[in-house]
């Protein structure tokens, strides 16, 4: 890539910056949580239309075989009209019918060349938000208005970066080669949304895919890493139990209790065996059930995850839990029902792209302090677009960019410093630039 053409990505990045902070706040204002972003994927929708970009949505982003954890038609139906009341094109809302929230923006620029996809999470968390002016968004006028969810991981300002990077790119469409995939991924929080868009072929002709997240192991401005390892594979389950209910006193033998079921499962998921080959995870975390003191229950649910440092670890925690949950059912005579809520491939950055990234981040000179590896240690679904590319040839890569944190991930104090948005749009366009005619 020519001095010219990363000099023009960086003057263009400038230019947008008060726009792109704009984004941040205006998305920050109207966070939606996973399958429900509505909102979100219409403004990023709208905004690649009128770009140039062709657009798919709906159907045509997301395969409805593959998405986990949806919440109810009526659920969805009330997001779909609240973000329509919050100004969201109904026309673009309604092509997202069953909360099929993935947009993909594709523009070929004049020259051959590579493939080049670039992931950007749109999603939110359910957590209320910090309502006093310590709180930067607060003081300034743009925290939720959505009451109990909230951008306590960053990733209105991944949607942000993202519409800038789109932005520099229609203007520099006759200086680039190839083609260029803008991934607006819904569902990343319980990693529920990648594999939809995996399982649609969204990333099937990449040749080279990025993604980065703000914070975590680079927590101050002027931070970056990218030979990150360590993305562990996780499977997100919920079992229902159900018995029978009856009289505690009077009639506790014709009861089937539930919740015992649960408390079984619960104690003995936790005793499932290490893995030899590797690091292994399991956790129920939440444990609800039963209805007054004097009735035996019938209903108990627990929620669960597993993880592991390889996919293959991680798929035999699961296929145990399954055991486990079905044998404690059986053991106190009543039914269960899973339902998989979530779930993502482990994963490696490639070595190749690694190296390329962090002479990218040198010679930029946009960062004071590159670390030379970080380990994840966490589950992020980037992983499973990441295998995908792999399998099929291609080379992806994940990168950690820094930003000063008032409060950590998914507090309800987060926050990011919006100086490091056009830190993130000058990398992660300079080096998709360097990728598309390499």
């Amino acid at each position: 890539m020519s001095n010219k053409l990363e000099q023009d990505i960086n003057a263009l990045a400038e230019k947008l910056n008060e726009k792109t902070i704009a984004c941040r706040r205006d998305l920050h204002m109207y966070p939606e949580v996973a399958w429900t972003e509505f909102r979100t994927a219409a403004t990023v929708a709208t905004e690649l239309k009128r770009l140039g970009y062709e657009v798919l949505m709906g159907s045509e982003a997301i395969e409805e075989k593959a998405m986990m954890g949806v919440p109810s038609k009526e659920a969805l139906a009330k997001h779909q009209q609240r973000a329509i009341d919050q100004g969201a094109n109904a026309e673009l809302v309604k092509k997202m019918d069953g909360g099929k929230t993935g947009v993909v923006g594709i523009l070929k620029f004049s020259k051959p060349g590579n493939t080049v996809a670039l992931r950007f999470d749109m999603d939110a968390l359910n957590i209320l938000e910090a309502n006093d002016d310590k709180h930067f968004p607060t003081a300034n006028k743009f925290a939720s208005a959505n009451t109990g969810v909230m951008h306590a991981c960053g990733h209105d300002g991944h949607t942000s970066v993202g519409l800038a990077i789109a932005e520099i790119f229609a203007n520099l469409k006759d200086e680039l080669s190839g083609t260029i995939k803008l991934i607006f991924q819904p569902g990343e929080e319980g990693v529920k949304g990648a594999n939809a868009m995996v399982s649609k072929g969204i990333v099937d002709d990449v040749n080279y895919l990025l993604g980065f997240h703000f914070g975590f192991k680079t927590n101050k401005t002027g931070m970056f890493a990218c030979n990150i390892t360590d993305f562990l594979a996780t499977s997100k389950i919920d079992a229902t139990f159900t018995g029978k209910p009856s009289h505690a006193g009077a009639f506790p033998e014709e009861g089937k209790n539930a919740v015992l079921a649960a408390a079984c499962a619960t104690i003995n998921l936790h005793a499932i065996s290490r893995h030899g080959a590797g690091a292994s995870r399991i956790n129920v975390g939440v444990f609800n059930g039963g209805s007054s003191r004097n009735i035996i229950a019938d209903k108990a649910t627990i929620q669960i995850e597993t993880r592991g440092t390889t996919s293959s670890i991680n798929e035999f925690m699961k296929a145990e839990t399954h055991r486990m949950i079905k044998a404690a059912a059986m053991m106190h005579d009543v039914s269960v029902e899973t339902t998989e809520m979530g779930g993502a491939s482990a994963g490696q950055n490639s070595a190749e792209l690694t190296s390329l990234l962090g002479d990218i981040a040198k010679s930029t000179n946009l960062f004071n302090h590159i670390l030379d590896h970080v380990s994840f240690g966490a589950s992020e679904d980037f992983s499973s677009f990441m295998e995908r590319v792999q399998e099929k040839g291609g080379q992806a890569a994940y990168m950690m960019i820094g930003t000063n944190l008032p409060a950590q991930h998914h507090d309800h104090r987060f926050d990011i410093d919006e100086a490091s948005l056009i830190n993130a749009t000058k990398m992660v366009a300079i080096a998709a630039s360097k990728l598309l005619s390499k």
